[in-house]
């Protein structure tokens, strides 16, 4: 399975213990890894850090933390709704489409070559973008709704998103190697998709989700309470999810603060495209990290193939713990 997925590397860990680790060469353990999507997970504790420390409210407005959208299709929308993908913004994530909103946005941060009128600049695009429906509707992915967030928490903190990060999260982890995220021309993060990092590192991330939002050294970056409804969400959250265009990738499961969340409450997903995945299963203490280079950007079948794989992992894990 390994082998026909593209893996660049992965590992396992349970109860705080590497079980299992493999490299691709020429990646090794000091090689970063772009993350794609997983990088909107670590946003989303980002965010969860600063509303703790009163620096964010999820009730309020985004246009109170940035202005600049009160005029786009941003008016109106609560922090909640972005951090949960429930906004009525007009954005298509088909990869595959050139005038899709995603490619714009490759465009206009510098990821694919741009044509003469698309946006020079991150800010530039979600100021354009406009509202399709109500805010707080049902759930659908869209990439402009983390970079809404890294604006939020620059405008709100005065500092840059690669400062905040390193004091709230990833020098809190006990890392081994610096984080590194991509920007655009003017220097505005690439929040939804541009933070490069090691797979032990990832996988550090992973075990302090499994540790109730404590890093391995003993710091406490987000609450229990946080981590906790990450995991079990609520009513509103599942009908969300299963009102709108993804219900049939997790039947019964949510999405909250930037995370995919199966049925069942004990698995929690970061999910990159390209085969990007951190899987968090507090029912056997185990995390799994697969970093990969699929392709197309995305693949049912190489996704299913690599859920089954950790899941199996995680149930022989659990089948051989022993009993007192």
């Amino acid at each position: 399975m390994l082998a026909t997925t593209e893996t660049d590397a992965w590992l396992v860990v349970h109860s705080g213990r590497l079980l299992a680790e493999g490299y691709t060469a020429p990646m090794d353990a000091a090689t970063r890894h772009l993350l794609m999507s997983v990088s909107k997970s670590m946003v989303g504790v980002i965010v969860g850090a600063l509303t703790q420390r009163g620096v964010l409210d999820p009730t309020r407005p985004v246009a109170a933390y940035v202005p600049e959208l009160a005029e786009s299709g941003y008016a109106g929308a609560t922090l909640r709704d972005v951090l949960d993908m429930r906004t009525g913004v007009h954005f298509s994530e088909d990869y595959l489409d050139a005038d899709a909103e995603v490619s714009l946005l490759d465009e206009a941060v510098g990821w694919t070559p741009p044509r003469p009128s698309s946006p020079a600049t991150l800010k530039k695009f979600l100021q354009g973008l406009s509202s399709a429906r109500p805010h707080g509707g049902y759930f659908q992915y869209r990439s402009c709704e983390t970079d809404v967030l890294g604006w939020v928490i620059e405008a709100a903190t005065g500092q840059p998103f690669a400062e905040v990060a390193t004091d709230l999260l990833w020098g809190r982890l006990g890392t081994e190697v610096d984080a590194m995220i991509t920007v655009d021309a003017e220097g505005t993060g690439m929040f939804d998709g541009g933070v490069c990092a090691t797979l032990r590192d990832v996988a550090r991330f992973g075990q302090m989700l499994l540790q109730r939002g404590e890093s391995f050294t003993g710091e406490s970056i987000v609450s229990p309470e946080w981590v906790e409804d990450l995991f079990v969400g609520n009513s509103d959250l599942t009908a969300a999810f299963a009102a709108g265009p993804h219900a049939h990738l997790l039947p019964g499961g949510h999405y909250r603060n930037q995370f995919w969340v199966p049925a069942g409450g004990e698995v929690i997903l970061s999910v990159g495209i390209h085969g990007q995945l951190v899987y968090v299963d507090r029912s056997t203490g185990m995390v799994g990290v697969k970093l990969s280079s699929w392709p197309m950007p995305t693949d049912d079948d190489r996704m299913d193939r690599t859920l089954a794989m950790f899941t199996s992992i995680a149930q022989h894990l659990l089948a051989t713990r022993p009993t007192t």
